[in-house]
């Protein structure tokens, strides 16, 4: 197999870092996308670059198009050299805005702000990334891997006033999600959701509300991550919570 790169949207920190490391463990040369933390993304690619793999950041607005297929088209060419060939083959989409407020508190901003973030700028990477992936290996064995991530509930459409568009943004994500993984699985590639649960690095923890009794790491998130990853193209359409048997 190639050696491919890894495109982290959201990956300077936080759940973005570990999953960036988690690639970056696996071999996978890492593209880290961020808006506005640059030392923290470049941290994060230091760290990627002592795990023995090469490692850059970019930074992008996601929220606009232009912007989102630039950061693609990037890494898809970042570690190429006259000798090695690294295209895009894993697009890991954490980045997304959040914010809990009422909903009929939450403003026309706010409202905008959570569908672009967390919505709008899957697509927008999506739709760039998966037609480069289908022109990695045009055989048998071609190779492409979407993990976008929802959140914990989402698909059930439970009521949650306090997170309606982000909500809804996600419930979106599992929507387009699944529509890719229908389409491109004659590919070789495959798209799967992870949906996270209250986490560490999480806003909003209400523990007693957590059946497992605790918070999720952020190395259980990334280990669900690399379960698409690693996996059978075979294995698209899914939606994995990580979340200790929170809102089912």
């Amino acid at each position: 197999m190639k050696p491919y790169t890894a495109l982290v949207t959201g990956g300077a920190r936080g759940i973005g870092r570990g999953v960036a490391l988690a690639l970056a463990g696996a071999g996978y040369h890492v593209a880290v996308q961020y808006r506005s933390s640059a030392e923290d993304a470049a941290e994060t690619a230091q760290l990627c670059r002592e795990l023995g793999v090469q490692a850059d950041t970019f930074q992008a607005e996601l929220t606009d198009p232009d912007q989102a297929a630039a950061v693609v088209e990037w890494a898809h060419r970042r570690f190429e050299t006259p000798l090695i060939q690294s295209p895009l083959g894993v697009l890991v989409n954490v980045v997304g805005n959040y914010v809990h407020r009422r909903w009929d508190q939450t403003t026309p901003d706010e409202w905008n702000d959570m569908l672009g973030s967390n919505l709008s700028a899957t697509f927008y990477t999506c739709r760039v990334a998966v037609p480069l992936m289908r022109g990695n290996q045009p055989d048998a064995s071609s190779f492409g891997r979407v993990v976008n991530f929802g959140y914990a509930g989402a698909q059930n459409l439970l009521a949650r006033p306090g997170v309606v568009p982000y909500a809804a943004a996600k419930a979106g994500v599992i929507a387009l999600t699944k529509a890719i993984a229908r389409t491109e699985a004659q590919y070789g590639i495959s798209a799967n959701v992870v949906s996270p649960g209250v986490i560490e690095t999480s806003v909003s923890q209400p523990l007693t509300e957590i059946p497992a009794g605790r918070l999720g790491t952020v190395d259980e998130v990334a280990r669900a991550v690399m379960t698409f990853v690693e996996g059978s193209a075979y294995l698209t359409g899914q939606v994995l919570e990580v979340s200790g048997g929170w809102n089912l």
